[in-house]
């Protein structure tokens, strides 16, 4: 639905997210919207899909494209996403593109370069803004001789360090977003948050926390869908969701001794949900092999269809 306001009043636009794994996109993300729609884990390629996210102000409406971690794919699930972030990158009205400034450039960043080149030489791309993040974790000033070997590798509108965790210079950032987004009306309501629907988010907020217990054990191997979503006159709202592994062993590492791990798992995710929805919940766990399901081209669809 597109709202109608006038032109010269408002301005609205995407606005992509492009880094490698474990840069910090989701962290950026959840900063801007002032909540958590993105999970955030200490492992790389956690997100999945591209997400949006959708910022709302007096004067316009900024929808960020929330993408996977660009690396090089080993199967059909890293292929995929790969896929959806170089979509992101040339169907949006911005660019954000981040690196890390502790480990500095490196060869999935020159990767994300070349989608960002690719774009330049084929379309008319709008601004594009290369941001340096963890600059908390790094000494004063150690950026500066990133940020220069950057120019000479990737033209852009703008570099700039930041921290997506305190919020260092991301009131400079977003600024400069709205400066350049491009006229028009709203994509989307403006109460509206992302594009996904409450199952979607669930069953990520109970992968996020499978992944943080079980981070060194399983960190790849681990889907989530939710199978019951129901209203219960005068009782807790009822989620049933199964986890899914590739093996019979990391199942056995899912559940733990006694169902000790799966208990702390659905505690915390449960937590999350409650915190989302704003309502208490009841949650029922089911941990499911599923067999190489990162290479089955017709279960992966089912996830994204969830």
């Amino acid at each position: 639905m597109i709202l109608v306001i006038k032109k010269n009043e408002f301005k609205s636009g995407y606005v992509a997210l492009l880094g490698k794994p474990n840069v910090g996109k989701s962290t950026l993300l959840n900063y801007f919207l002032k909540q958590k729609l993105s999970i955030v884990c200490a492992k790389p390629q956690t997100t999945r899909q591209n997400i949006l996210g959708i910022v709302n102000t007096d004067s316009c409406q900024i929808i960020f494209v929330d993408t996977p971690g660009v690396h090089h794919p080993k199967d059909v699930l890293g292929k995929n996403m790969l896929k959806q972030a170089v979509y992101a990158g040339n169907d949006a009205d911005q660019t954000l593109v981040l690196l890390d400034a502790v480990s500095g450039i490196t060869a999935n960043d020159r990767m994300i370069f070349k989608i960002v080149k690719d774009r330049q030489k084929h379309s008319c791309l709008s601004w594009t803004a290369v941001l340096f993040n963890k600059i908390d974790l790094v000494k004063k000033n150690f950026a500066l001789p990133l940020i220069d070997i950057c120019r000479k590798e990737l033209k852009a509108d703008a570099y700039i360090p930041i921290s997506a965790r305190t919020g260092c210079n991301l009131d400079l950032v977003l600024e400069n977003i709205i400066e350049h987004l491009p006229a028009g009306s709203a994509y989307y309501p403006l109460e509206q948050l992302t594009d996904k629907n409450e199952r979607y988010i669930i069953a990520e907020l109970i992968r996020e926390q499978a992944l943080e217990f079980c981070l060194e054990e399983v960190p790849h191997c681990v889907a989530v869908t939710v199978e019951a979503y129901q209203q219960r006159a005068g009782r807790k709202m009822l989620i049933r969701a199964n986890i899914f592994v590739e093996r019979s062993s990391q199942k056995m590492i899912i559940i733990g001794k006694n169902g000790a791990m799966l208990k702390q798992i659905g505690t915390a995710a449960r937590q999350q949900i409650e915190d989302f929805l704003d309502q208490k919940i009841y949650l029922q766990l089911w941990v499911k092999v599923h067999t190489n399901w990162r290479k089955d081209k017709n279960f992966l669809e089912k996830l994204k269809s969830t």
